[in-house]
């Protein structure tokens, strides 16, 4: 039977946290995980837009990703995933802060018509960005292979950390669910078959997991029923929520950048100036008196 033990008087999260990321390790092999479950914060993200069913589950991995790297990546900032392609969608993005604000878009021209990752990413790249506060702007990118968003953060790991890790997803319309297993270097196993073998056995038993049992089961219900020959160490619950970083003063930035002249031509044309978030669909209303002060005080802005 497996045996559970938590660094907390409870390992499940409390009743009126929906979104939370909780990792897990293995006490007897060099592997770690982290499960990912997020409601509020992709119901607010994707009931934004009339995204179709395709777009708005892919957006829900897209969410459920960045709060596993999130979780699994040290930075102060924020972190951004995108991918960027010749698909259906012209741009697919999310981003979690070091504080745990989510928030996430994608763009088309059209209206998508097709389902699979492949049609619509097209060929593109996987582009991972840690934009930290005290340090310099990292920036990861992989080819998108295997037909998912899964397979290519599995590439980008290989690749970029030389660890074996597996992620997998599961989205319906009210919640969008992550699964990560990810190698730890050599601390319990110093010969490599060894330690093959236990990354192999434990990868084998994560990948019987359904999308059924991801959404119904609770974390220690699901670690049970995979590994309940294996001691595994739950840790505290970490909460994550949707949060846009849109501000007033931001947009008025971005209206400053446009150029005078333009804004000029916009107030001459409309009578003012409104601009809304494409991320949250905030609308921010530029009076012309407000505008001539603006513009009066760009440098100071801007800088």
């Amino acid at each position: 039977m497996s045996q559970f033990k938590s660094d907390a008087e409870s390992d499940q999260p409390e009743s009126n946290v929906s979104d939370y990321c909780q990792r897990f390790l293995f006490s007897d092999a060099d592997v770690r995980g982290e499960i990912v479950r997020l409601s509020r914060s992709y119901t607010d993200t994707v009931n934004n837009h009339a995204y179709p069913p395709a777009v708005r589950k892919l957006l829900g991995e897209f969410l459920a990703a960045a709060a596993l790297l999130g979780s699994t990546i040290k930075y102060d900032g924020r972190l951004v995933l995108q991918v960027r392609g010749d698909g259906e969608l012209t741009l697919i993005m999310s981003e979690c802060t070091s504080e745990g604000a989510l928030r996430g878009i994608a763009r088309y021209q059209q209206v998508p018509q097709l389902h699979d990752f492949d049609a619509l990413t097209g060929n593109g790249v996987l582009v991972i960005t840690v934009d930290s506060r005290h340090a310099d702007t990292y920036q990861g990118i992989v080819s998108l292979e295997g037909g998912s968003l899964a397979a290519s953060l599995k590439t980008y790991f290989e690749q970029s950390e030389q660890l074996q890790s597996w992620f997998y997803f599961a989205a319906d319309e009210q919640q969008v669910c992550g699964f990560m297993l990810q190698q730890l270097p050599s601390a319990r196993f110093t010969d490599s078959d060894e330690r093959a073998q236990s990354w192999e056995h434990l990868l084998a038993l994560g990948q019987t997991i359904t999308p059924t049992e991801l959404h119904e089961l609770s974390n220690e219900d699901l670690l049970h029923r995979l590994y309940h020959q294996e001691k595994v160490e739950l840790f505290t619950p970490r909460a994550f929520h949707y949060q846009c970083s849109c501000s007033r003063e931001r947009t008025a930035r971005a209206l400053i950048s446009i150029g005078k002249d333009e804004v000029d031509s916009i107030v001459a044309e409309h009578g003012a100036v409104n601009i809304a978030c494409e991320f949250c669909g905030t609308d921010y209303h530029f009076a012309a008196a407000e505008i001539d002060l603006l513009m009066q005080d760009r440098g100071e802005l801007l800088h």
